[in-house]
């Protein structure tokens, strides 16, 4: 599976790409696992309610088109975006979260960390705290958006919103957990351990999409 490590880039043109990817995919084309992280920016997904969005101010709330509510992603974020067929992998959505829990875990697991789920609230936990973020859209069996993992970053502006949806959801990070900082190592191993989940070998590859921009603020 082509691993793309696109660098930091903008969030809504990276989720137009992906749209665009997934609806021009034929039955022979490639899966892929694309690598980024994004400027700051809160994303509500197709079904979130704004009042889960207290406080913005400064950073831009961008409405999508993924299953959740409101979540957080800026520099120090791995986010893994997972543009899979479904149908050619024989699997649902339930079963491509739980891979994604799974793959997330073990990569917890690497670094002396114990990951959990929780029933009726995907992602991944430390204890009560969420590390880890899953939204995902599946359109003619494939799908696309992903996970959002919290690596080194500064974690206020969750304080802003109810993530998930939920009053009061504390959030964690790996670097705070005694794991590494650096965010091109954690993307290795997570790239590793979702191709691991999916019977594939992480195949890196130059960027599909260079022309994607970053933002100028961060």
């Amino acid at each position: 599976m082509r691993a793309r490590a696109l660098g930091l880039v903008a969030y809504e043109p990276t989720w137009r790409a992906m749209q665009a990817y997934s609806a021009a995919r034929g039955a022979d084309a490639e899966d892929q696992l694309w690598l980024v992280q994004h400027p700051r920016v809160f994303t509500l997904g197709i079904a979130g309610r704004r009042e889960h969005v207290l406080a913005p101010r400064d950073i831009p709330v961008v409405a999508t088109d993924r299953g959740g509510q409101v979540t957080y992603h800026g520099p120090g974020q791995a986010v893994v975006y997972t543009l899979l067929d479904l149908r050619r992998l024989g699997i649902g959505a339930r079963e491509l979260v739980r891979r994604l829990e799974e793959g997330a875990i073990a990569m917890l697991g690497d670094y002396g960390v114990a990951g959990v789920r929780r029933k009726g609230m995907p992602g991944v936990y430390v204890g009560e705290a969420k590390i880890a973020a899953i939204g995902l859209r599946i359109a003619r069996g494939c799908s696309f958006h992903g996970l959002a993992f919290n690596v080194a970053m500064d974690l206020e502006p969750f304080e802003r919103i109810n993530p998930c949806g939920y009053k009061g959801l504390a959030v964690t990070q790996l670097v705070d957990l005694g794991g590494p900082s650096q965010l091109a190592d954690v993307e290795t191993v997570l790239a590793d351990e979702f191709c691991r989940q999916f019977g594939f070998v992480a195949a890196p590859a130059a960027p599909l999409i260079p022309e994607l921009p970053a933002r100028a603020a961060v």
